[in-house]
């Protein structure tokens, strides 16, 4: 126990007279005496209370603090029933010596102090047991669920890590959502391997998990992680209070944090050396990631190519856990903005954010000069066939086992994946497939969450449509490729193949200077026109072809009469030298309005 920790008990009413610079020493027992020269009976490190029987004289004070400075002693604590007062000689000697002296007040007895001290000792043992148990089990191998088990039976604590992106990676959190199909609270925010089914980023929009503002508990706590100034940092939430703890020293972005349920600010010595536990076991799951990042980097390499035969390709991809019949989707990532700029290595941060946005649906992301990609299974089986490898954090391997269902009590056996939202057509139950959106709902929720809480990082996805077999690999990257630069062009966020097909692929590909010439020489005057007479000719101009050149509809959704509609639109023709009623003009003008 501290001295600073003894002072701080209000019932004491303990008073500090000397050693403010040492209040952080600890004390390892109390030690009661009035021996003049007691040294030969005290142990280093302890408390000494005495009455001050033993001064009758001032230069007993400087031998008798002298004595105790050689045993070794912490600190002194000295009452004022003999003397009436604390004797300034005294006061003196210790602060010659650097020794702490307290002054006991008459009515608290020195049994008192020492009954309050002891028990608190004794629940300091049993904790520097109880975490030395924690620590080694980590140390041997334990996995990340059983690290949150012993967590429970060892300190009665609750918690979980938690993504940047508001995915729950381990461990358990209360939830106040309501569950749509009973209208019941669903009562937990869990990763699978805890034994309950899960509720990952994709399903948020369903209403399941949802708190009264619309979020999980998960990614409210991913939200606080990403913007707190400093860690620790305690987070109040309507389902309870949780201190996060930053795991590792990784980019915020592509972190983990560890949520302890309760406010450790006064014991962040235990949330550090829990987040390092958790620490460690990220570093073992790094070192098989290592393997499959270059393996899936070579297959991508391969294919983009066009130098590999199928054989090869198909090899390939067993190797990341895809058969020959299986459907997948191929995910292009990258990051920019001033928070990635700061990284050594944009490229190698991308690939960590996008292996964190695809959990639990794929495994590790080829790094290269053009992005990050992932291929991505959409079949349950997919994951852990021949080659591939599960996924989740629950493996106390060290591999790369990377299935939440892989770890100690995990509800799948060998030869299943990560089961998908209780209840959803895609679970791993009976091998039914995901459902061939669940990716790109994944990704979107995710990149929001990232968007919110680091403004200053922009994430740009694009994603293939669902792919079978090696033939379509190689289309399927520039397909990504193509959907990743038109979410570039867009300021960030997630595109889907459907989207390319369309005249936004064309702008994409077109220069961001050649873009914005055509747009101003096409709808500068109108905006010139409509700055001068406050009126509402563009405004008019995208609600006309948005209806297809229908007057009459223009209007009624204008709330405006037909001929106030047609006098428009005569007026853009004179401003713009276009004739609306021809197909080319109106092309014209419809991707003016689209390239701005």
């Amino acid at each position: 126990m501290r001295i600073r920790d003894l002072l701080a008990v209000e019932e004491l009413r303990l008073t500090l007279l000397a050693g403010e610079e040492h209040l952080d020493r600890s004390f390892t027992g109390v030690q009661i005496t009035d021996l003049p020269d007691p040294g030969r009976y005290l142990s280093p490190g302890e408390l000494v209370l005495s009455g001050l029987m033993w001064r009758t004289r001032p230069e007993d004070s400087e031998r008798f603090v002298r004595r105790l400075v050689e045993a070794g002693v912490a600190a002194l604590g000295a009452g004022r029933a003999w003397l009436g007062a604390v004797p300034d000689d005294l006061v003196r000697a210790c602060r010659e010596y650097g020794l702490p002296l307290m002054e006991v007040p008459v009515e608290v007895s020195f049994r008192t102090v020492a009954e309050t001290v002891t028990p608190r000792h004794a629940e300091l043992r049993d904790a520097l047991g109880r975490h030395r148990r924690i620590v080694a089990a980590v140390a041997e191998g334990a996995g990340l669920e059983e690290l949150f088990a012993l967590m429970d039976a060892e300190l009665r604590m609750t918690g979980a890590v938690v993504s940047a992106t508001g995915a729950v990676i381990a461990g358990r959190l209360p939830d106040t959502g309501m569950d749509p199909g009973t209208g019941r609270g669903t009562g937990m925010d869990t990763n699978p391997g805890m034994g309950t089914a899960a509720v990952p980023r994709a399903r948020i929009g369903a209403g399941a998990g949802r708190g009264s503002d619309g979020e999980t508990v998960a990614v409210r706590l991913a939200r606080e992680f990403l913007t707190a100034p400093r860690l620790p940092h305690v987070v109040r939430t309507p389902a309870g209070t949780f201190t996060l703890f930053g795991v590792g020293r990784e980019h915020r972005a592509a972190g983990w944090a560890l949520a302890c349920g309760g406010d450790l600010i006064a014991e962040t010595d235990l949330g550090f050396e829990l987040a390092a536990c958790v620490a460690l076991e990220r570093g073992r799951m790094e070192e098989g990631l290592r393997v499959e990042r270059r393996l899936a980097g070579q297959l991508v390499a391969l294919a983009a190519s066009g130098a590999g035969d199928q054989a090869e390709l198909g090899a390939g991809l067993r190797t990341c856990g895809i058969g020959p019949a299986e459907p997948y989707r191929v995910v292009s990532a990258t990051v920019t903005g001033p928070g990635a700029a700061r990284e050594a290595d944009p490229a190698a941060l991308g690939g960590r954010i996008l292996e964190e946005l695809l959990r639990p649906w794929t495994t590790a992301a080829a790094v290269t000069p053009d992005g990050a990609l992932a291929l991505v299974p959409l079949t349950a089986g997919a994951a852990s066939g021949s080659g591939g490898s599960s996924r989740g954090p629950a493996s106390g391997s060290g591999g790369s086992s990377r299935g939440p269902a892989s770890g100690p009590g995990g509800p799948a056996s060998a030869g299943q994946v990560a089961a998908g939202p209780a209840g959803s057509p895609d679970r791993a139950d009976g091998g039914r497939p995901w459902a061939a959106d669940e990716p790109a709902g994944a990704l979107r929720a995710g990149t929001e969450v990232l968007a919110a809480g680091l403004p200053g990082l922009r994430v740009s996805i694009g994603v293939s449509a669902a792919l079978t077999g090696s033939p379509a690999l190689r289309g399927g990257l520039e397909e990504a490729g193509h959907a990743r630069r038109l979410a570039e062009a867009r300021g960030g966020g997630v595109v889907t193949s459907d989207e390319i097909y369309t005249h936004a692929l064309l702008l994409a590909t077109v220069p961001g200077d050649v873009r914005r010439s055509f747009t101003e020489r096409t709808l500068d005057p109108i905006l010139d026109y409509d700055r001068r007479h406050r009126s509402e000719l563009l405004r008019t101009l995208e609600v006309f072809l948005d209806c297809a050149g229908s007057w009459n509809a223009c209007a009624e959704r204008l709330h405006v009469h037909v001929n106030t509609v047609r006098y428009r639109i005569r007026r853009v023709e004179e401003l713009t030298g276009r004739d609306l009623s021809t197909m080319a003009d109106r092309v014209d003008l419809f991707l003016a309005l689209r390239a701005s």
